[in-house]
């Protein structure tokens, strides 16, 4: 902690705005100016006071706080090692899987750009390793190995105070760490604005529980000019219906559970589930009609969600665990209708597997849960045997969810009113249409004919313009 003496105190700043006045102290330390505004004139004046009676005294200024040492908060005490764990200890049981992960890596970052030295005689990824996996994991700690619990306690031993966050160098240093890579380029916007987001979430438990006074992040436009994304569906990752047919073709001629996985893609193309939903789904959830219907859709009840997190993620040791569904209330459900195709499909497929109504409805290899793994690989051999190469090279298709955008594109391009597509999305309307507004397409046609056929404006005759001109003019 370094102290100088060098320090300087002004005479408190009256602003006078049209809604509050506010009174400002001004003081420099070491150089460096410092502001503290105040609402009341009263705590304007003793704050300055406190400062002139430590000059007084002979007391020292912390330079990384501008304040004596007597004022040493809360984040001078505490390491922000210490901190860290101490938040996610205090976060852990009300997280999800991917939002503890997604805690952990940012952290990670934080605590190694917050350290006296750099760890030079640990191996980089073994230090990564051990904040990520095993100090942030509430679940993991006490269980380290002793090549992590040796590295630990060296970070322990070198980590900065939580004061550092004060130093505003030090907090572009974090930042700047946060928005770079291992490789040294960029990271992708999206991950720099779930760093932020995390970090700002992490800054308010450190001003509630008194170890800051304020969040030292960039506010305002300054947050977010970094960190500006689009949430909108890229349109060229759409599927047409002939890529689509081509696809799930190839993947029903699979030597291995090709018919199960045809019956898992049709699901997310023709109903647009998300594939935690699909995966999570039992027999019972499918209402299929009597074979003699005239009527053949089918109806599939979206209750439940099991996202892969990794099993030292979760409480029970699972890969997946088991969520209610997106953005809705606990317990809620969606029902979204099936197309008489996929009835078909799925008719076939649960008389194949030869599924009882509490059976998982696309069940893996032995029985549990399909894994993601599975499911990408099936999906990249499909695209890369079934796409010309400019097309495999390309956004088309190239995740699993995109069969969930191009669903839900084309109900809108059906029109279909947004309201009922996003019930069977899941989603809200807002969300939906800042999402696929710029994939809607083909309905430029529709929209000029009810424009022409509001009409013009009527043609008056002579007199009726000559006398609407007069009424309307104007006497010098």
């Amino acid at each position: 902690m370094e102290t100088t003496y060098d320090v300087k105190v002004y005479n408190i700043l009256t602003y006078k705005g049209s809604r509050k006045t506010t009174y400002t102290v001004r003081w420099v330390v070491a150089g460096k100016r410092w502001r503290e505004p105040f609402d009341k004139k009263a705590l304007a004046e003793g704050f300055r006071s406190g400062l002139i009676q430590a000059t007084g005294k002979g007391e020292a200024f912390v330079i990384a706080t501008g304040l004596p040492v007597s004022h040493r908060s809360k984040a001078a005490d505490v390491t922000w090692y210490a901190f860290a764990l101490e938040y996610v200890d205090a976060r852990w049981p009300q997280l999800s899987g991917n939002s503890r992960k997604n805690i952990a890596k940012t952290l990670t970052t934080t605590t190694l750009a917050l350290l006296r030295a750099r760890p030079t005689q640990f191996d980089p990824v073994a230090v990564r390793t051990a904040l990520r996996e095993w100090a942030f994991n509430a679940n993991r700690r006490a269980e380290a190995p002793r090549d992590v619990v040796t590295i630990l306690r060296w970070i322990e031993r070198n980590s900065l105070p939580v004061a550092a966050w004060e130093d505003p160098a030090k907090a572009d240093a974090v930042l700047q760490a946060l928005d770079t890579r291992l490789d040294g380029k960029q990271a992708a916007a999206w991950s720099r604005k779930r760093h932020r987001r995390i970090l700002n979430v992490v800054m308010k438990y450190a001003i509630r529980r008194g170890v800051l006074r304020d969040n030292p992040l960039p506010k305002g436009k300054d947050a977010t000019a970094v960190t500006r994304t689009s949430n909108a569906v890229d349109k060229r990752c759409l599927l047409n219906a002939d890529q689509a047919a081509a696809l799930l073709g190839h993947i029903r001629k699979r030597s291995r559970g090709g018919k199960r996985l045809h019956a898992f893609f049709a699901t997310l193309y023709y109903c647009g589930p998300r594939p935690e939903e699909a995966v999570a789904m039992r027999v019972a959830d499918v209402r299929l009609p009597d074979s003699d219907a005239a009527d053949q859709w089918c109806e599939l009840v979206i209750h439940t969600a099991t996202p892969e997190v990794g099993k030292q993620w979760t409480d029970t040791g699972e890969i997946h665990e088991r969520r209610d569904l997106k953005g809705r209330a606990e317990g809620d459900t969606r029902t979204v209708p099936g197309h008489p195709a996929l009835t078909r499909i799925l008719r076939q497929h649960i008389e194949d597997e030869q599924l009882k109504p509490g059976d998982l409805l696309f069940p893996g290899e032995n029985g549990g849960i399909l894994a993601g793994s599975v499911i990408r690989r099936a999906w990249r051999g499909a695209r890369q045997a079934v796409l010309p190469p400019h097309v495999f090279d390309s956004p088309t298709g190239r995740r699993v969810y995109d069969n969930r955008h191009t669903r839900l594109t084309k109900w809108l391009n059906d029109g279909i009113p947004p309201a009922q597509v996003a019930e069977w999305a899941g989603n809200s309307v807002p969300v939906l249409l800042a999402t696929y507004a710029r994939c809607v397409d083909g309905q430029l046609p529709d929209l000029k004919r009810r424009l022409e056929a509001a009409g013009d404006l009527p043609e008056p005759a002579e007199e009726q313009r000559a006398d609407s001109l007069g009424a309307t003019r104007i006497s010098p």
